[in-house]
């Protein structure tokens, strides 16, 4: 027989899970215990939303689904911003919160308020536990979690359901429906239409590397010619080193006056779990009136943001299969693409002596290893690394691409360091968002985890500040004093250093890699560094 809290703890064993993270209160202190004692390990964090990403990082480094603990009041408040994002950024999040008997909650107010009804907008789905169906509703959950496109899930746990004794029988796990793989007569439009495409393109995104089609993408393409353009979070479907691959979009203008003229011209697009939840404005409507577009997804897309002439509910890996009995045809004889990849490598090259933000990504790529797991922060800076990253494979370049909240990515970062000793992780994140998460430098120096951290000091909200200019408004709100970043490193129990040019910036990254501690290097690129960068 077995408690609530660990009823809930062995189906999250079951499902791979081996760390949760957040922060205790009286109302969960069962649940800490439960997990503890079926194997997964509990971080304490200094708040609730880097905890969440913290979550984050586990999964794409596991593949379980992320644990993320809060006690109840401001313990789940001060969660909505991660939660928001794992709904926007399809993460499968388990959020486990503390709640008061409901007879207890009649004339108890203290930090008592409605946990379903605010978490409810932004959550696949919201339990409350209760007795006897404790094991049915955490299998709910799971599965609700992960299938289709993956999202947060949040359990209210009450008091009494976690410390007493449930008398239910075992519930055996639920397995994760499988969608059947359409046939080649189903396919019939989308066939013809692959073997009279002059200039057929594909668009792959979050949901492709959440399934892990990666592969199956690469074949498709290389048996018909098909260029591949991904989202931010699919860069590295396909090594980007390969000729198919013309890069990421999503938040640059620049990158779009490349990608939109071969939008135009392409006859027939693939999209291939591609949610345009990343993309900016710009990506609404953006192909020809004529062009044949083929969706293959997990989920009904309700966006509205384009049109598509037919849409697969299934698996990529399966329709394209399927597809691959199309015989093929010559492509892109005008060298459009091939000059489309080139323009768009082009346009984001570093050039000259100054030490810019994109000289410093230039530099980390050169000095990191190839298997490194880079993350970002919201700002500037994302937009530019996002396009200038090479990514060798899915998953190595993490983000907030849905959401774009800030503070995420030295979270990310340890999440996945933790779960993943032997791989190099890496983030770049701007000084207002280092700001934000400080305190977490505590929890990575506690853990011993090696991150590299590069902060791009400018003393400014940079991305909003340039738009602020660009609107012809006066600057106000956007600047700040300085920080000593380095000594801040030093004091939390990590390295740090200043960098101004090149030559140091590799040289300390490749020291980076040899410390069994963090290191936080501080380029100093001034205001104003990314105009024109993006």
């Amino acid at each position: 027989m077995k408690t609530g809290a660990e009823i809930i703890a062995h189906h999250l064993q079951g499902a791979g899970c081996r760390t949760a993270f957040g922060i205790p209160g009286g109302e969960v202190l069962a649940l800490v215990d439960a997990l503890t004692s079926e194997g997964i390990r509990f971080v304490l964090t200094k708040h609730e939303n880097p905890a969440g990403f913290m979550a984050e990082g586990a999964w794409h480094a596991t593949g379980a689904p992320g644990i993320l603990v809060a006690t109840l009041g401001p313990g789940v408040a001060n969660a909505v911003n991660v939660v928001a994002n794992a709904h926007q950024d399809k993460v499968p999040l388990i959020f486990l919160t503390g709640r008061v008997d409901a007879s207890e909650a009649e004339t108890y107010t203290h930090q008592v308020f409605d946990h379903q009804a605010l978490l409810r907008p932004i959550v696949k789905a919201s339990f409350c536990a209760a007795p006897g169906a404790v094991g049915a509703m955490i299998e709910k959950a799971l599965l609700i979690a992960t299938e289709g496109q993956p999202g947060p899930v949040h359990i209210d746990v009450p008091i009494s359901v976690a410390e007493e004794i449930s008398s239910e029988p075992p519930h055996a796990p639920s397995p994760v429906p499988v969608p059947g793989a359409p046939d080649a007569l189903m396919l019939t439009s989308a066939i013809e239409a692959l073997q009279s495409a002059k200039k057929p393109l594909a668009i792959a995104g979050v949901d492709a590397v959440n399934e892990g089609a990666g592969p199956a993408i690469q074949a498709f393409c290389e048996k018909y010619n098909i260029p591949l353009i991904t989202t931010y979070k699919g860069k590295g479907l396909i090594d980007e080193d390969h000729p198919l691959v013309i890069g990421g979009a999503g938040l640059s203008p620049k990158a779009d006056k490349v990608l939109m003229p071969l939008i135009k011209q392409s006859d027939l697009i693939f999209l291939l779990g591609y949610d345009p939840i990343e993309m900016r404005v710009g990506w609404r409507n953006p192909w020809a009136a004529e062009t044949h577009v083929v969706e293959i997804a997990p989920v009904i897309r309700t966006h509205g943001m384009h049109r598509v002439s037919e849409t697969y509910l299934t698996t990529i890996s399966s329709a394209l299969a399927a597809l691959s009995g199309a015989k093929p045809c010559e492509t892109w004889v005008d060298g459009a693409a091939d000059t489309a990849r080139a323009e768009l490598a082009s346009a984001f090259s570093s050039t000259g002596d100054t030490f810019t933000p994109g000289h410093a990504f230039d530099a980390l790529r050169r000095a990191l290893p190839e298997t490194t797991v880079m993350t970002t922060d919201s700002g500037a800076h994302r937009i530019l690394l996002s396009q200038k990253w090479t990514s060798h494979a899915p998953r190595t370049l993490l983000q907030s691409s849905a959401l774009c909240t800030m503070g995420c990515a030295v979270p990310i970062a340890a999440g996945y360091k933790l779960c993943a000793p032997d791989v190099p992780v890496a983030s770049v994140l701007g000084d207002a968002g280092l700001e934000m998460i400080l305190g977490e430098l505590a929890t990575i120096r506690d853990l011993k985890l090696p991150l590299i951290i590069t902060v791009m000091v400018d003393e400014s909200l940079g991305l909003i500040e340039l738009k602020q200019r660009a609107m012809g408004r006066a600057n106000q709100g956007v600047d700040f004093d300085g920080t000593d970043f380095p000594a801040v490193a030093r004091a939390m129990g990590g390295a740090g250093v200043w960098i101004d040019d090149v030559q140091t910036l590799e040289q300390e990254a490749a020291a980076a890699l040899t410390r069994d501690t963090f290191t936080l290097l501080a380029c100093r690129i001034g205001r104003r560094a990314y105009d024109g960068a993006f």
